[in-house]
C-alpha cells in the first residue's frame, strides 16, 4: 500500500533517505561527516515541515504497516524554499552557507529520491512508488516529471527507462555525475 509519510515514519525513512542520496549529498544538506549523525539529522529534517527532506513530500509504501520503501518529491520551482533550513542550520552550526547544487528545474515535478528496503526488492514496490510520484504529478496539474540517476547505477537507470523516463542531459552533485531523466505525463483535463 501506497500512502503519505508520517513524523512517526522518520525512524524508517531516514536511513532509505540516506541510502538514496548517499553520504556526500547528505554532507551538503545536513553537514554530517558520519552515517549515524547523517541519519539523526535527516530524521530531524524530516519530522520539520517546510523543508525539502519533511514527510510533507513523501508517500511511503508498506507492507502489513511496515514502511518497506518511499518517494520524496517537490515541484523544481519550490527548490529554493525548501533549502533554505539547510542553508541556515550550516550557517548557525559554522558561520558559512553550504554549496547546494539545484537538482531541479522551474518546470517539473522532481523526485528527489526513492529507495526500497533491501528485503523488499525485485517486488514492484519501486516501480509502485514511481507510479504514485506520477500521480501525484497529475494530480497537481504537472505534466513533465524529472528525476536524477547516478551514472553508475545501471539498475536504476533500466527501471527509470522501463516506465517511459529519457535522459536528457547531465549534472554534477556532491562530485558525482547524476543523468537528468524526463517523462512526460498526463494532465487531467477538467
Amino acid at each position: 500500500m501506497i500512502r503519505k509519510a508520517l513524523p512517526a515514519d522518520a525512524k524508517h525513512v531516514a536511513p532509505l533517505i540516506l541510502e538514496a542520496i548517499g553520504l556526500d549529498i547528505a554532507h551538503s544538506l545536513t553537514g554530517a561527516n558520519e552515517y549515524d549523525e547523517a541519519v539523526r539529522r535527516i530524521a530531524s529534517y524530516f519530522v520539520t515541515p517546510q523543508n525539502r527532506l519533511s514527510y510533507e513530500n513523501v508517500v511511503v509504501a508498506t507492507d502489513r504497516e511496515r514502511v518497506v520503501g518511499f518517494a520524496l518529491f517537490y515541484h523544481g520551482s519550490e527548490t529554493e524554499r525548501l533549502d533554505r533550513p539547510f542553508v541556515e542550520g550550516w550557517l548557525q552550526r559554522t558561520g558559512q552557507a553550504p554549496v547546494i547544487v539545484k537538482e531541479a528545474r522551474d518546470d517539473e515535478f522532481y523526485l528527489d529520491s526513492l529507495a526500497v528496503h533491501p528485503d523488499s526488492r525485485r517486488m514492484g514496490v519501486g516501480k509502485s512508488l514511481l507510479h504514485a510520484f506520477e500521480k501525484e504529478a497529475e494530480a497537481r496539474g504537472h505534466d513533465r516529471v524529472a528525476l536524477l540517476v547516478e551514472e553508475e547505477n545501471v539498475k536504476a537507470r533500466k527501471l527509470y527507462e522501463s516506465v517511459g523516463f529519457r535522459p536528457d542531459g547531465s549534472l554534477m552533485v556532491a562530485g558525482h555525475l547524476y543523468h537528468h531523466m524526463v517523462k512526460r505525463v498526463p494532465v487531467p483535463v477538467p
